[in-house]
């Protein structure tokens, strides 16, 4: 393509979106971590491990980290006693993994993963890159067990108006300078785009719901800065 998907004025759907991100994350692979402690001011740390915490699994536990990235959440569940398994469709990403645990390059709406074989999900900063989340959640209840959990990241938009407004300043002007100086400048003003493409938190959880997470419940971190999803298969 003469341009880049994500550096244009619409943002891209359908299959266009899979390639665009693919190879927006592909290019941003090298620099990505760097990106994201400043930009977030370290904050991704805190909010990676809450997620983590929220499992509520006992050590020894399979987690299958989705969108897994350099591997930063399979560290923390490494940590916290986890058997985790980094999965993404960035070939990129992958490269960049530093976790040391086991990788494999997917499309996470078509798990190469057994029904029931894993004991929990996580998934960082990726819902907006999908393209059909009724299908990635229904994906998500055939690879966990019954009783298993799910962990899910992603940005928010914060209900306190005063928050909202510095945030959309702050998401939709600063970074997108960060992002240039550091990586690539086209990547980082399609990333808070891509806040559109999430529902409002209401249909986020009625979709988890209806999906097979029975007590599935959203909460706000950091002022709402970020959104955290959790809940346990029915």
């Amino acid at each position: 393509m003469n341009q880049r998907a994500w550096d244009s004025e619409t943002l891209p759907e359908g299959d266009e979106k899979v390639v665009a991100v693919r190879q927006m994350f592909d290019a941003i692979a090298p620099r990505y971590d760097l990106v994201n402690r400043i930009m977030t001011f370290r904050l991704d740390v805190r909010w990676r491990r809450i997620a983590v915490k929220s499992l509520h699994l006992p050590a020894g536990s399979t987690v299958l980290d989705l969108a897994s990235g350099t591997g930063d959440l399979c560290i923390d569940l490494a940590a916290a006693g986890f058997h985790p398994l980094s999965t993404d469709l960035s070939f990129g990403m992958l490269s960049a993994d530093r976790s040391g645990v086991p990788r494999m390059q997917a499309d996470i709406l078509r798990l190469p993963v057994p029904d029931g074989s894993v004991d929990g999900v996580t998934c960082g900063f990726a819902l907006r890159n999908l393209v059909d989340l009724p299908t990635f959640f229904a994906e998500l209840a055939r690879v966990v067990r019954p009783g298993g959990r799910f962990a899910l990241l992603d940005v928010g938009v914060p209900h306190n108006p005063v928050i909202r407004f510095g945030n959309n300043i702050y998401f939709g002007k600063v970074v997108p300078k960060i992002g240039a100086l550091l990586s690539d400048g086209a990547a980082y003003r399609y990333l808070p785009k891509s806040v559109a493409y999430l529902p409002p938190r209401e249909q986020l959880v009625q979709l988890l719901r209806d999906a097979g997470f029975d007590d599935a419940v959203h909460r706000q971190l950091s002022g709402g800065l970020t959104q955290l999803m959790v809940g346990t298969r029915r």
